[in-house]
């Protein structure tokens, strides 16, 4: 029988050279040199006032090393990030065996604030100068991920008005049993009882009291861009409800801006909006830097509306956003359908949709040339006017005479209200009513054709593998800071982790 040597992997005490632990072409060894030796940090040296008086601080730098260097593994948690540095040997190496405690890990990244920014300027710099930026075709995307929130806790001021009622009623009805307690019960189940009875009014007074501090600090409603009151939420007011392929979330929009050539982002913002369609301009705007003039910007049909394409022809941005029905005119979407998956009926949840019960125009039988028109049950419809416009758009309409649709067997099926209607009008739309060509027509064209089809199907490949890279390798699942300054830093921490991995695969620092 063959004989093997004993493996043994119980501890043991090592000669270790930390730096040489980083090696070559590896993340870190391109991390270490990179806060090292390129980026300035004289912005946040500035924050620490101990020159004469307190203990020494940690250095930025190996802050950012340990966050960075987490990120990009996986780990997100200020308690990991510290475990791993006491004992992680490429941690250790990374912050020269120092072990710093979890809470100036989370205070950093908590109060970094508006640093972010120029940190993440200055890794794009570095991208560029590496050649790794095309400037040929920018693609803008976001991903939605629920945040530190609950979704339970979101409402108007009116919601939690009546919540607040409804915990005070509550309030008072136990202790209005509470005092009507029968004396007669046996002690030993009315002491027990007494305490539960104690404990659940304990919280309800403690939800209310939440509830009207809250609302004694928030006199005002959270308002929309278009008026309208949005819900706050109690537990992250900067955050929102988002829907998501999997429901409803409580979270944030992180939007990035990827450069096709090497997938750099060039521009990464969170957003407390489930709305994309006012994300996209300051998106375009925020990379104007590095934009020129033949750069072609990719969005998908969230972000598309007339007021963006009118703005994007004003400034002369060359753009293609998609619209809503864009794989419909595309012959090579034609047989989508059956690629889709199909429900699973154990896991899926959704309602059944209704087949429509009532009659719709294309029942009818209308023929423009002769200007006639029957309805299903073959009568003919008299004509409503002349040509009319309806909501700017050309159309015709008929109306049933009374004594067809009186007596007409298919009264129920043809009118949703037989009882009060007397009889069926139906419209036939012709095209707009002004024939001008609008800016939204002209993105269609331009989307449509052989050349925008073939620059817009670059759009996938651009942002979708970094979304991948974020949410599948490094385990970014939701965000677990609140408020947006916050999650804004956590955001652009992650896009930063793609940037540095791209500058160390590009051989940067490896000689």
């Amino acid at each position: 029988m063959a004989r093997f040597k004993h493996i043994d992997t119980g501890p043991r005490f090592l000669p270790v050279v930390l730096e040489q632990q980083l090696i070559p072409g590896t993340f870190e060894h391109a991390l270490h040199h990179l806060l090292d030796n390129e980026i300035d940090l004289s912005r946040l040296d500035a924050r620490y006032r101990n020159d004469d008086n307190g203990a020494p601080a940690y250095p930025p730098s190996l802050l950012l090393k340990v966050i960075l260097l987490g990120y990009a593994r996986g780990m997100v948690s200020s308690r990991a990030l510290a475990r791993a540095c006491e004992t992680n040997v490429v941690f250790m190496a990374l912050c020269g065996d120092h072990a710093p405690h979890f809470t100036t890990i989370a205070s950093f990244i908590r109060h970094l604030g508006d640093e972010i920014a120029p940190l993440f300027a200055q890794v794009l710099w570095l991208c560029d100068r590496q050649g790794l930026i095309g400037r040929e075709l920018f693609a803008i995307d976001g991903v939605k991920l629920p945040s530190n929130a609950s979704k339970h806790k979101s409402g108007t001021r009116a919601d939690f008005q009546k919540q607040l009622a409804r915990l005070e009623q509550a309030a008072q009805k136990m202790l209005k049993q509470h005092r009507q307690t029968d004396d007669d019960t046996d002690a030993a189940i009315a002491a027990r009882d007494e305490a539960r009875a104690a404990r659940k009014l304990a919280r309800l007074q403690k939800d209310a009291q939440a509830l009207r501090e809250w609302l004694a600090h928030h006199p005002d409603d959270k308002m929309g861009s278009r008026g309208r009151v949005l819900k706050s939420n109690r537990t992250d007011n900067d955050s929102a409800k988002m829907a998501t392929s999997h429901g409803v979330i409580q979270g944030y929009a992180g939007v990035a801006t990827v450069d096709a050539k090497h997938q750099i982002v060039l521009h990464a913002e969170a957003y407390g909006t489930g709305s994309e369609q006012a994300l996209l301009l300051p998106s375009i705007e925020a990379v104007g830097a590095f934009r020129q003039a033949h750069t072609v910007i990719t969005a998908d049909a969230g972000y598309h509306n007339d007021a963006n394409m009118v703005a994007l022809e004003a400034q002369h941005i060359n753009a293609l956003i998609a619209d809503t029905g864009m794989r419909q005119r595309d012959e090579r979407f034609a047989t989508q359908a059956r690629h889709k998956q199909k429900p699973d009926p154990l896991y899926d949840k959704s309602a059944d949709k209704k087949k429509p019960t009532h009659f719709k125009p294309s029942d009818f039988h209308y023929d423009p040339e002769q200007g006639t028109c029957r309805c299903p049950a073959n009568k003919p419809m008299a004509r409503n006017g002349g040509e009319q416009t309806i909501r700017g758009y050309r159309a015709v309409m008929f109306k049933g005479m009374p004594e067809h649709c009186a007596l007409c067997p298919q009264r129920a099926q043809c009118l949703r209200h037989p009882e009060r209607t007397q009889v069926r009008q139906v419209a036939f739309f012709k095209g707009r009513a002004d024939k001008s060509e609008t800016a939204s027509d002209r993105m269609r064209k331009r989307i449509d054709s052989p050349d925008g089809r073939a620059l817009y199907s670059q759009r996938l490949g651009t942002v979708e593998p970094v979304f991948g890279n974020l949410r599948h390798n490094k385990g970014l699942r939701r965000f677990t800071l609140r408020g947006k300054k916050k999650v804004n830093t956590q955001w652009n921490f992650m896009c930063m982790v793609q940037n540095i991995e791209k500058l160390a695969k590009s051989g940067y620092a490896a000689a």
